[in-house]
Parts: C-alpha cells; structure tokens; sequence
C-alpha cells in the first residue's frame, strides 16, 4: 500500500512540480532583483544624507547681512530684498526662511509677527537647500505695510533682526520704517528671487 502511494505521488504530476519549481527559481530571482534595488536607492539615499550633512549649516557668525534693492507700490505697501553672504571662508547650506524681528532706537524687541510665504512682492520659492560657497549668498523678500506715520497699531521700528534657519542667534540692521501691526511678509530664501517692481 505504501508502494503504490509513492507510486502513485512521482508518477503523474512530475512536469507540474518541475514547473512550479522554476516559478518558485523566478520568483527567488525576482525578488533578489527588489532587494537589491532597494540597497541601490537605499545607499544613494545614505549618500545624498552624508553629503547633506557633511555640510554645516550656515550660523548667523558665519554671514553677512544686508539690504538689496528697496520696493515700493501702492495701497501702503513696502518692502525689500534682505541678503545673507557666506563670509566664513568655507562652504555652509541654508534652507528656509529667516526669522525676522524689530527693535526701536535702545535695540529692545518690539512686537512683531512674521508670516512665511507669498509676499506683496514676490512669489515664495518654497524651501530648498542652498549650498553657499564663501563669497555667495542667498536673499529673501521682506514686506509690510504702513498706513501713516503714528497710525493706532502701527509699529515704530529703528532696527530689523534677521536669523537665518537653524541658528540661534541673528543679525541686526538699521530699519527705521513704521510697520502696521508689526506685521512682516517674508518669502524662503533662494538664490534669486524676481521681484515685481
């Protein structure tokens, strides 16, 4: 009885079994193929995170910050294009938007409220990582408005902080503008931003 169970189990479906061997071969083989895309985009992506992080951020130590071009239009509007230059003498990234704070004549911090995006001016380029070479730098665009000098709410600046992304301390320059509310549109920074005049 065993024999003819044994028998009977090797004789009729040996071309099945065969072929579902070498379904089991192509499936073994497809799935080495997946894992080792999957180490490929894996170790691609474990370089890009080296070379990210092989590059410091800039701090604000590590910049220069200044005043590009002034914008004017109507309905009260005002702004300007802020840079911040890599002066470290090494490479440093950026990625974001800058903080941005007032101050009044003795540098005490004045209520201020900063929005990230769109501004008046200029269409946010949304954030990128911007790696800066010493010597090159990366700008934003501030705005805000001011209804008249002395206006209920309105915001008597004489300085503007500017923190660049990821640092804790920030850069101080000379802003003497009324800010309504003191409220201040910033675009993240790019390389270059158009600007509408």
């Amino acid at each position: 009885m065993n024999e003819q169970q044994n028998t009977t189990g090797q004789a009729g479906p040996a071309k099945p079994r065969h072929r579902a061997e070498r379904r089991f071969g192509r499936t073994v083989i497809g799935l080495a193929a997946v894992a080792g895309l999957g180490l490929a985009a894996w170790a691609t992506t474990a370089n890009a995170a080296t070379t990210t992080r092989a590059t410091p951020t800039c701090s604000a130590a590590a910049l220069k910050a200044g005043f590009g071009r002034g914008l004017a239009g109507g309905m009260n509007h005002q702004g300007v294009v802020i840079t911040l230059r890599n002066l470290s003498g090494r490479t440093c990234a950026l990625r974001g938007y800058p903080g941005l704070g007032l101050e009044n004549s003795a540098h005490k911090k004045l209520t201020a409220h900063t929005h990230w995006g769109n501004t008046w001016y200029a269409h946010n380029p949304g954030k990128k990582t911007l790696v800066l070479k010493d010597g090159q730098s990366a700008e934003a665009v501030v705005a805000w408005t001011h209804a008249n000098t002395g206006t209920s709410g309105a915001v008597r600046a004489s300085f503007l902080e500017i923190t660049p992304p990821g640092a804790t301390q920030h850069k101080t320059l000379a802003f003497p503008q009324w800010v309504d509310h003191g409220d201040l549109s910033v675009t993240a920074l790019a390389r270059h931003i158009d600007v509408t005049p």
